[in-house]
């Protein structure tokens, strides 16, 4: 729909909806949640917008991709109620999270930057496997066994059991995923903020596969930090056009 409309020409539900490519009972849905200004109605009862309404219809759907449909309802709901403080609250608490997966995405890239390939262990004489126990590794690390004992309560590792010993044996996948927990560590990463990373590490099949998911994570920040970009400016819009 475009912006040449007259202030306070009366406008149909399928007028909103036609640009759109929506419904004309979304329109009317959108205005039972408070993301459109009340209508104004005929002597016989049909629902009247202006352009008003059409702007305020535009801001939802540009603030949708970079807030999400509820806290993009939320923000309208708060302008139209006259409560543009809470709106902007609404806002920062967006920006907030998205700046928050911003950091946590770099600090993954840097922790696999900083990986080095993992060395081949030796086989140990006695059991033949080329495996570390706990001990070897955690001098590796430069931490003490009671972490990584943490970390394996955590689920950032799971070393097996050796069946004649009862040793913990870390393999090479041990191994990465314990030195990538050491990293993120190091950056300040709870133990519950790690677990999740650990998992998608190993979903992937190791740490080249998961170059592919963090360009697509990467790609989807960049998209939701411009998509609020886009959404400001259409609120802008309608906050100047209320007033």
């Amino acid at each position: 729909m475009g912006r040449n409309l007259i202030n306070g020409e009366r406008l149909r539900p399928v007028d909103l909806a036609r640009g759109h490519s929506l419904s004309t009972q979304a329109i009317r849905n959108y205005e039972e949640a408070g993301i459109l200004p009340v209508a104004g109605r005929t002597p016989h009862g049909y629902r009247t917008y202006t352009s008003l309404h059409a702007g305020a219809l535009r801001a939802f759907l540009a603030l949708v991709p970079g807030h999400g449909h509820q806290t993009a309802t939320s923000i309208m709901r708060a302008v139209n109620q006259g409560a543009v403080d809470e709106a902007f609250r609404l806002i920062d608490e967006s920006h907030a999270q998205l700046l928050d997966d911003r950091r946590t995405l770099q600090a993954v890239e840097s922790a696999l930057r900083d990986l080095e390939p993992a060395a081949t262990p030796e086989p140990d004489s006695a059991s033949g496997l080329a495996d570390r126990f706990i001990g070897p590794l955690a001098k590796e690390l430069g931490i003490r066994p009671a972490t990584l004992r943490k970390w394996e309560r955590a689920g950032l590792v799971s070393p097996r059991r050796d069946p004649l010993t009862g040793y913990r044996v870390y393999d090479e996948s041990d191994v990465r995923d314990a030195r990538l927990s050491h990293q993120l560590r190091r950056g300040g990463y709870l133990l519950e903020q790690i677990a999740p990373l650990i998992a998608q590490v190993r979903s992937a099949g190791g740490l080249e596969p998961l170059e592919a998911a963090l360009a697509d994570w990467r790609g989807r920040v960049s998209a939701r930090g411009r998509a609020m970009l886009t959404g400001a400016a259409e609120l802008e819009a309608y906050l100047r056009e209320r007033g």
